[in-house]
């Protein structure tokens, strides 16, 4: 199987994605909705959480799993890709939801510089909108300027919305919120931006409501829908971690939280019947005691 992990309910929006692409591939989803939401949390918290739900569905028989969370992905892949995994899952991979992203916005493979041809390329001004943890990883500034130092990132931390979302809070308090983020960011910037950036996979939940904050010149990239692309790419250049169904499969399905009301608010938002189970968020009896000594590495 493949796994897809999140904190919560975002990372829905990346697995309806998938799921549209590859209808016959199984796959098991991991909310850890106990613990959600993850941007108020330490780097420290955040990994130590990431590898427990990964472990879980490691556990469970996942060959790769995708961190369908921004937050996850900016605070843990690279300790979990360099240090856990070889340690004790060599035979595993973990992908992130960033990298996708950051391909489409600089227009390069990841594994790639900025080149000669950048100099010429015209100025671009990309809002980011995110939690506060991934914004204050840096890791889209960061990894955008190392290939395509011409692109101006604008980052708001949208330190509420997350958790919003998770609550179920109603529309209208929702838009009151993301006009107040976007209009602090276009303050800031001076200008309309180029491209946006929904970067928390609960954001595309209420993508509509940004669409109508942000000015209409301004292109909103679609994470989920890159994502699952990549995946398809990334599954043809490793057919060995495939696993077709013979016919259209539904996720299998798992929470850390209530698996009722996770089921209901789920199916809302993922637009059709989503039924969870109940697991314990465990920890991978070959990890190390504590996540320092990952983020130290």
């Amino acid at each position: 199987m493949i796994g897809v992990f999140d904190s919560g309910y975002g990372g829905l929006t990346v697995l309806a994605a998938l799921h549209g692409r590859l209808p016959r591939q199984r796959f098991l989803y991991l909310g850890d909705n106990a613990h959600a939401p993850y941007g108020p949390k330490s780097g420290a918290e955040i990994l130590a959480l990431t590898r427990a739900g990964v472990a879980l569905l490691f556990n469970a028989g996942a060959r790769v799993v995708i961190l369908a969370c921004n937050t996850a992905t900016a605070a843990a892949i690279r300790p979990l890709q360099q240090t856990w995994l070889p340690a004790h899952h060599p035979d595993r991979r973990i992908l992130g939801v960033i990298a996708p992203m950051i391909e489409e916005i600089a227009q390069t493979p990841w594994h790639s510089t900025a080149g000669a041809h950048e100099k010429s390329r015209p100025v671009e001004t990309v809002a980011v909108f995110a939690t506060r943890a991934t914004v204050g990883s840096g890791f889209y500034p960061r990894e955008i300027a190392l290939r395509a130092p011409n692109i101006v990132v604008m980052q708001e931390a949208c330190s509420d919305l997350a958790g919003m979302i998770e609550a179920g809070t109603p529309e209208a308090a929702l838009q009151t919120t993301i006009t107040r983020h976007v209009g602090a960011l276009l303050q800031r910037l001076g200008r309309a931006p180029d491209k946006a950036v929904l970067g928390c996979t609960h954001f595309p939940l209420v993508e509509p409501l940004f669409r109508s904050a942000l000015p209409g010149e301004t292109q909103i990239l679609s994470q989920p829908a890159r994502v699952a692309a990549a995946m398809v790419a990334y599954l043809f250049r490793h057919p060995e971690m495939k696993d077709f169904a013979p016919a259209p499969v539904a996720p299998l399905c798992l929470t850390t939280g209530d698996p009722d009301r996770v089921s209901a608010l789920a199916s809302r938002f993922y637009g059709r019947h989503l039924r969870f189970e109940r697991v314990d968020s465990v920890t991978d009896p070959g990890a190390p005691e504590s996540a320092e000594t990952l983020l130290d590495a």
